[in-house]
């Protein structure tokens, strides 16, 4: 990755440093919209995560992979209880805001390098939103049963997604009707990251329903336990070994 495409990484630096910040999210259909986190959320300590993050950690156990690990928030959390955690990240700021922070061990890697040379997982984790870092159904299916590889027989994924039909936003129905338009999933986005004279290269990002979740991971090794939710958009899925 270019220095000049690391936005959210420089985010991150930011708030490590003390300096809090937010991302700029740009749609492909020309939607722009301010992130809903910022620094405070990415660096939270477990007692300001969203509630169902807080309680989905009580999944996370044995040897664990942060797959798209930003500040470090939960590798922090997990090695506050004995747990060895990797964490992996694309983007150089958050492997060196990881370090700053006292990670222990961050890779700089993106979910598709993700493979048997890390070594076996009890659990993945994929706080923030980060069921979206598979991009597109067919991707999903295909990391899914990688993953499967790489957990044993209790191996468990801990993540979370959005609630993507809960909106009244007519942008938002509009894109979703755009993206079956173009043969695409209603929630899978083209968008990129901008903050101040940096921008990362466009990405797509999945999100999408617990009944297109489940339609998702059937086939690949994997089954819903369990879904936990709340008020909020957000929601956690506990998939385990079938």
């Amino acid at each position: 990755m270019k220095p000049e495409e690391d936005a959210f990484g420089q985010i991150l630096l930011r708030g490590v440093d003390g300096n809090p910040a937010v991302e700029i999210v740009e749609r492909d259909d020309g939607w722009i919209d301010v992130g809903g986190l910022g620094t405070r959320g990415y660096l939270a300590p477990r007692r300001r995560w969203p509630s169902v993050e807080r309680r989905a950690m009580r999944y996370v156990r044995g040897r664990v992979l942060d797959v798209g690990c930003g500040g470090g928030r939960v590798c922090l959390e997990a090695q506050e209880r004995g747990l060895e955690v990797m964490g992996v990240d694309v983007l150089p700021g958050a492997v060196e805001a990881c370090r700053r922070r006292g990670v222990r061990d961050v890779r700089l890697l993106g979910i598709d390098e993700v493979d048997e040379s890390l070594g076996r997982f009890d659990t993945i984790v994929m706080f923030g939103n980060n069921f979206g870092l598979f991009g597109s159904p067919a991707k999903a299916r295909r990391l899914l049963r990688r993953f499967h590889r790489l957990t044993g027989e209790d191996g468990r994924i801990v993540a979370t997604s959005v609630h993507v039909y809960r909106t009244e936003e007519q942008a938002h129905l509009r894109y979703h009707e755009l993206n079956r338009s173009r043969g695409r999933a209603a929630g899978q986005l083209r968008a990129r990251v901008r903050f101040r004279e940096f921008a990362t290269p466009w990405f797509d990002y999945l999100i999408v329903s617990q009944e297109e979740l489940r339609e998702i991971v059937d086939g690949t090794g994997w089954r819903v336990r369990r879904f936990i939710d709340d008020a909020g958009p957000l929601y956690c899925a506990i998939l385990e070994h079938q």
